[in-house]
């Protein structure tokens, strides 16, 4: 509605009232157009963008004499007078020589060069914009030295710095327009799925390791800054279409476009607003795998097979067919068989391929729109602004998600000017039809026949009953349908024989049984009968800022801020505990940060620190220091150190989260959560319903972290008990240098990292037995012998002591003229015993070394340009609560070539990421990436 209303304000006439005009143009050294130059009357908050061909028209009720600043990312800054009304203005900005030039705000939350920076900072602006050669400015920033992208989609990819990376990445923030863009009940950034568009993009900035001290307690790997154009100084409409395909294997050669449009318009010195939108469509990477990654050597005629990527076969149980041979057999058998006469085994269900539970159309429609008024014509303005993103993805979590029209709404009201900003938003996510393909297959399978005979009604079917019946007559030489010449079967075809009889009248995927089923389970949020989740979560959100430099400049540059954050959890029992009502809980912090500069201003110390306080946890302060010195006649070189006190708070779902993820219960471990938490009904088996009376259990949190053995303990067949402390705040203390030098056209940005963590917030898997107390020594090991328990995900804190360091070096230049060329290293590296904690998974998810590579020229003639990107990445280990497994070596050339045709305002765009097609995966369990081709055509981009 509000894009409805606004496009026809953008036909209506200027209400301002213009005393003055200027004309001009802006060129470069070489005299071609610099298009998307911002033109501001010095001191006002009045001004306006050059064209395509680098025109401008400035009209203004300022009355000459009056000077203009002229700003172009990648130029210096030109000034220029103007005397009179009706002058036309030739305005020459010179390129800047490399990119420790450009400026950036995010590393200390006010303007300076990169060369500044006291920290490490990377950089994607209007120029990388136009030239990356991904298929999306996104994409592109898998290009940046030190930043790693992890693939779980075609419109999702997760950003991370310095490791310990998953897809659900919540020790990485990214602000958008200020606003943080995580999906509030998720817990973490899915990419740009609904995000900004790519014309709306101004710049983007990433700023890697801890930033506690000035972002508080989600800026504990890095933080990504996207800011749009604002509609005073990018003005006009502009669009641009992309078409092309997809190409993998598993999935063969699909279509893929992406279109977008954006309109803004300054209605006077006074008011300006603006719209964009954008769809994008495609077909997502298809998931085949079906190794077992327990047992790899397992085929899908093994009876305990369970897939990678085929689901349904989790639901698995020991079968012990000496104690099942029940008085129903043909042969007349009345009591169960001495032990070891057929023996036992641990069998799983069928399943079903992932291809036959989701559709992988994947889609991204995003809707934004921002009024801007300036009541005085001046620096103070105040914004609405509302961003709405709707999408078709495949999230890996614990398990497979179907994200099937998610939508997630940001409204922010900021007030601010030069000096101060005072900004509240809301977020607001709605996960639509989504839903958990795991339990898609296992309650599809549920629907057709019970996993486990029922205890009240002995002869209703069941699929373990089926197999043990017809597996144990195949033994014993009885004549059954599945054995009708009644030889002893040898154990290889009596279960082939057992999974043929129980699969009998199985739902066949594409038939309508089975896609009635599925369409009844994907819509009910029921797990123990259906798979939709469902999710309203929101977050309230203020926070502000005061920079009293104006006021300080002679002494210091000094500046406060703070935040108040609500979070207001609603999942109706389908992901939280939240069953009865919405959990409701709140945060807040306030910071303060000093900067100084000494020696002829070659020595600039910049200190912060920051107070953050959660309800459930005491305070903790977050202190950062650095020091920045310039060296140097031409003041071209500088050293730089830094230290920092960090922190990261539980996330939600690490607080209370309450979810049968199929092979573990998730429970968070809030103050009261485990106790808010009970399970559906457990069966025993036949041994365990003898021993105790009972045909089944509930099992509440509290079992999980006070009523267990470890994992890794009950596998070595040594069980030990353990009790989990429920979890706390995560500490980090960084340590940075760095090496910057601007020698003539070449740059070279050089650092290292060492980071000590404390309290890591980790996930232990414990093992609950059904009946028994955990360490009694006799009815709990006899419950773990007979199957009888229940595997839990808890969350807490790590005793290890885990520590992490790297390196990063970059080398840009121009050589040969106008050629610019590229590449970075870094090296990453974990410090943490696994031997002396095996129950532990860092999930550090990091190539120990990554390269990467850049070369093009933006002009190689006339109107044409071309780019060339490279990087490669050495094998590593993922851990995910997914699956656990080897990521192979990769290298990736992506590559395209441009074409500007200034008469029509246009930029033609030919390229393609993969273009080896060699298929990779960055992570175990997605779809591996195949390749990308597009052809775009941008108009006054």
């Amino acid at each position: 509605m509000k894009a409805i209303l606004f496009f026809p304000l953008l036909l209506m006439a200027s209400f301002g009232f213009s005393q003055t005009t200027v004309n001009g143009k802006v060129v470069d050294q070489n005299e071609q157009p610099v298009p998307g130059a911002n033109i501001v009357i010095d001191g006002k908050a009045i001004g306006t963008t050059t064209d395509f061909d680098g025109n401008f028209i400035l009209e203004t009720s300022e009355v000459p004499p009056f000077q203009l600043n002229i700003t172009s990312i990648g130029y210096t800054e030109g000034k220029e007078e103007v005397t009179e009304t009706g002058v036309t203005l030739t305005i020459v900005l010179n390129e800047t020589q490399t990119f420790l030039d450009e400026v950036v705000i995010s590393a200390s939350r006010t303007p300076e060069r990169i060369f500044e920076s006291p920290v490490s900072v990377e950089r994607f602006g209007l120029k990388e914009i136009k030239t990356t050669s991904s298929e999306s400015f996104y994409s592109g920033l898998q290009n940046l030295k030190g930043v790693d992208v992890n693939t779980n989609s075609l419109t999702f990819q997760s950003i991370n710095t310095r490791g310990f990376a998953t897809f659900a990445n919540n020790r990485f923030m990214q602000l958008v327009d200020g606003m943080d863009n995580s999906a509030p009940g998720l817990n973490f950034v899915l990419g740009n799925l609904v995000g900004m568009s790519e014309l709306e993009v101004k710049s983007v900035e990433i700023l890697p390791g801890a930033s506690s001290a000035l972002y508080g307690a989600g800026a504990f790997n890095g933080i990504l800054f996207m800011t749009s154009k604002d509609p005073w100084n990018y003005q006009g409409i502009s669009t641009y279409l992309k078409g092309g395909a997809t190409s993998q294997d598993a999935a063969g050669t699909n279509g893929y476009y992406d279109f977008g449009i954006r309109a803004a318009h300054a209605f006077s010195d006074k008011f300006a607003a603006k719209v964009n939108f954008s769809i994008l469509r495609g077909e997502d990477w298809h998931a085949n795998n079906d190794i077992d990654l327990l047992n790899p050597g397992r085929t899908r005629i093994d009876p305990a097979y369970d897939g990678l990527n085929i689901y349904g076969d989790e639901v698995s149980t020991t079968l012990d067919f000496d104690d099942l041979a029940v008085p129903d057999l043909p042969d007349g058998t009345t009591q169960a068989l001495p032990s070891g006469t057929i023996g036992s085994a641990l069998v799983s269900r069928t399943g079903y391929d992932e291809a036959d539970l989701l559709d992988y159309g994947a889609e991204s429609v995003k809707f934004d729109g921002a009024l801007h008024f300036r009541p005085f014509a001046d620096d103070f303005e105040i914004v609405y602004q509302a961003r709405v993103g709707r999408g078709n993805t495949i999230y890996q979590g614990a398990n497979r998600y179907s994200i099937q029209d998610f939508i997630m709404q940001q409204h922010k009201l900021e007030i601010r000017n030069d000096n101060f900003f005072l900004r509240g938003y809301l977020t607001a996510e709605n996960s639509g039809n989504s839903y958990d393909t795991r339990f898609a297959a296992i309650n599809v399978n549920r629907r057709w026949k019970r996993d486990a005979p029922n205890p009240d009604d002995a002869s209703e079917p069941s699929w373990f009953g089926d197999y043990a019946r017809t597996f144990i007559g195949a033994k014993l030489g009885v004549v059954t349908p599945a054995n009708p010449t009644g030889i002893q079967l040898d154990d290889a075809t009596a279960h082939a024989a057992a999974r043929q009889a129980a699969d009998s009248g199985r739902l066949i995927p594409g038939t309508p049984a089975f896609e009635n089923a599925l369409t009844n389970v994907i819509t009910d949020g029921n797990l123990t009968t259906g798979a939709k989740f469902i999710d309203n979560t929101k977050v309230r959100h203020v926070d502000a800022n005061y920079n009293f430099s104006h006021l300080t400049q002679d002494f210091a540059e000094i500046q406060v801020g703070g935040s108040f954050r609500e979070y207001v959890l609603n999942s109706t029992g389908t992901i939280f505990t939240d069953v009865d009502k919405p959990i409701v809980y709140g945060e807040y912090g306030a910071y303060a940060q000093l900067q100084k500069k000494f020696f002829e201003e070659r020595l600039k110390f910049t200190g912060s620190v920051r107070y953050d306080k959660n309800e459930f946890f005491d305070g903790f302060l977050s202190p950062r220091g650095s020091l920045v010195y310039t060296l140097g006649e031409k003041k071209n070189h500088n050293i730089r150190g830094s230290i920092q006190q960090g922190f990261r708070n539980p996330t939600t779902q690490d607080l209370f989260i309450g979810l049968n993820a199929g092979r573990a219960i998730l429970v968070g471990s809030a103050p009261n959560n485990p106790d808010r938490y009970t399970s559906s009904p457990i069966l025993l088996s036949t041994k365990g319903r003898v021993l105790t009376g009972q045909s089944s259990v509930i099992l509440t949190g509290r079992d999980a972290y006070e009523n267990a053995y470890s994992q890794s303990s009950v596998e070595a067949k040594n069980p030990t008990t353990v009790n989990t402390p429920f979890v706390k705040p995560e500490e980090i203390t960084a340590y940075e240098v760095g090496y910057r030098a601007q020698l003539g056209k070449v740059a070279i940005d050089l650092s290292g990292y060492y980071n000590a963590y404390k309290n890591f917030i980790s996930n232990t898997t414990v093992v609950v037995p059904l009946y028994g107390e955990a360490g009694d020594g006799g009815l709990s090991l006899l419950a773990l012998k007979n199957g009888d328990f229940q595997a839990f995900q808890t969350y807490t804190n790590s005793l290890a002591d885990i520590n992490s360091y790297g390196a990063t070096i970059g080398i840009d230049a121009k050589i040969l003229g106008n050629f610019d060329i590229g590449g970075s290293y870094t090296f990453s590296e974990l410090d943490f015993n696994q031997a002396a904690f095996p129950d532990f998974r860092t999930s550090f998810n990091t190539p120990k070394h990554k390269f990467k590579a850049s070369f093009g020229n933006t002009d190689l003639f006339k109107n044409f340009g071309f780019n060339i990107n490279y990087r490669w990445s050495d094998t590593y280990l993922w851990q995910a609560t997914f699956a656990d497994g080897d990521i192979p070596a990769y290298g990736v050339l992506d590559a395209q070539i441009n074409y500007s045709v200034p008469s029509i305002k246009s930029v033609f765009k030919l390229g393609g990421s993969n273009l080896t097609g060699h298929e990779y995966f960055s992570a175990v369990g997605t779809g591996n990436i195949g390749s990308l081709y597009y052809l775009s055509w941008a108009i006054n981009p």
